[in-house]
């Protein structure tokens, strides 16, 4: 029995990209835990925002393949 093929997650975001996600989900994620932000557009922020820290964490971004963009710096 064969097993399907599993696309590879290949890091497709760069240092500064990741940089930038990981202060705007802390901001976001402030914003949350402070009340700044209330009723919809709460569950909204948190949920952008610890997005935003994944995506920044496992350095990929599953948007990004659709659209043809790779920040990452390529490596031989």
């Amino acid at each position: 029995m064969e097993t399907p093929e599993v696309e590879k997650m290949e890091k497709n975001a760069g240092t500064v990209d990741r940089i930038v996600r990981v202060v705007i989900g802390i901001i976001l994620l402030y914003a949350v835990a402070t009340g700044m932000v209330q009723g919809i557009p709460m569950y909204i922020a948190g949920i952008l925002g610890l997005m935003m820290l994944v995506t920044a964490a496992l350095a990929y971004c599953p948007l990004y393949p659709a659209m043809k963009i790779n920040t990452a710096t390529k490596q031989k």
